[in-house]
């Protein structure tokens, strides 16, 4: 077996109802000044959770009481951008906070984050693009994810989007993990039918990716294979019935298990793939890697058919002849639909004109260099036109 150096990350609150307990884990953490980082759509609607009172309403009334202040920034939005977040570090420059809280999405946890960066150790977003480069520990940070898919709750990278290209970038720090995570499946009910589609692929995307990466670990493999086991058993069920409190619980508990497992594995050749499509035309991430992924995972079968297959054993799916890739890429579009995702490029607008371009910005994504078949400019084109 080979070795491997894995990270666990901060505490994890599992519960329903668990944001009532927001005020005690901040005290205890030694917040008195917070930043609370949600999405201008989540603080308009206030989020209702499934007892119907609004989440963020709910967080500021418990922090208070707790005797903590906050501060709300909203100013961003999904994909957060460098200068979203250089707003926000001016915002709370002058604020003298001395916590943040990150509560929605992934653009509202990867937001806090970006604002940590830059509010404790200055600069622009781009000085912190791969791993370690913080000179001073961020200010410590609670994460309390209000969707089931990104898992950034579970990382300590921030994906914030060059304002200038667009370009995704990934900026790390052992810092930048969240002390406290509080995971309420109370507060994922509400997730409208497309987000909570689209969020929960992109979990599954995760769980199938970590599972082959070249970077996988006896540790990391345990993570992603578990995400698997409950994302792929409970999202239709999910989609069907998000008032089933026992089914959100799973699917939120395995997102947050396949972000654990990104942390130690990376991801692979979809997501190299999925990124230029945001970049370029602004293409939600959950479908592009719905018009991805199968498509993908055909064309890494040669590579890791094997690994595919202890996918489909874990979901007790038979691959009637099927090779093990075909088998998994045809549950991956059944699921899809389920969701009514798209699982072509064609269907999400894209030019055909437009993939060698594409592909060459595909070569050059970080995930990438983890894909457990060699991947390239050529190997991306052909994804593409299979997936096209």
């Amino acid at each position: 077996m080979a070795p491997f150096d894995f990270h666990f990350r901060g505490r994890l609150i599992f519960a329903p109802g668990a944001l009532a307990r927001l005020g005690e884990i901040a005290s205890q953490l030694g917040f008195r000044r917070a930043l609370l980082v949600t999405d201008r759509g989540l603080a308009a609607a206030g989020l209702l959770s499934r007892d119907r009172k609004g989440a963020v309403e709910e967080a500021v009334r418990v922090l208070a009481a707790a005797g903590v202040a906050v501060e709300p920034f909203h100013d961003f939005d999904a994909n957060p951008d460098t200068a979203m977040v250089e707003a926000g570090r001016d915002f709370a420059a002058s604020r003298q906070i001395d916590s943040l809280i990150g509560l929605g999405g992934g653009s509202s946890l990867d937001c806090a984050k970006g604002i940590n960066f830059l509010l404790t150790n200055g600069g622009t977003m781009q000085d912190y693009r791969g791993y370690g480069k913080a000179a001073r520990p961020l200010l410590p940070m609670i994460g309390i994810p209000t969707t089931t898919g990104t898992g950034s709750e579970a990382q300590s990278y921030a994906l914030i989007s060059d304002g200038r290209t667009r370009a995704k970038m990934a900026c790390g720090d052992p810092t930048a993990a969240f002390r406290a995570v509080i995971l309420d499946p109370c507060l994922t009910i509400t997730q409208p039918f497309a987000v909570r589609a689209a969020a929960g692929f992109d979990a599954l995307a995760h769980a199938v990716e970590t599972h082959v990466t070249t970077r996988r670990n006896g540790l990391s493999e345990c993570y992603s294979r578990e995400a698997w086991r409950l994302i792929e058993s409970h999202y239709e069920r999910a989609l069907a019935d998000p008032e089933d409190l026992e089914t959100m619980a799973a699917l939120q508990w395995g997102a947050y298990l396949a972000g654990a497992a990104i942390e130690n594995s990376m991801l692979g050749a979809a997501h190299a793939c999925a990124n230029p499509l945001t970049q370029r035309y602004g293409t939600a991430h959950g479908l592009a890697l719905s018009a991805l992924l199968p498509h993908v995972v055909r064309w890494n079968g040669v590579a890791a058919g094997a690994r595919y297959g202890e996918l489909l054993r874990l979901a007790g799916r038979d691959l009637n002849g099927m090779s093990p890739a075909e088998g998994l890429a045809r549950r991956l579009e059944q699921l899809a639909a389920a969701g009514r995702l798209p699982v072509t490029l064609s269907a999400l607008g894209v030019p055909d004109q437009d993939l060698p371009v594409l592909a060459r910005e595909a070569a050059g994504q970080w995930t990438g260099g983890f894909n457990p078949r060699p991947w390239s400019a050529e190997a991306a084109l052909e994804v593409y036109r299979c997936a096209y």
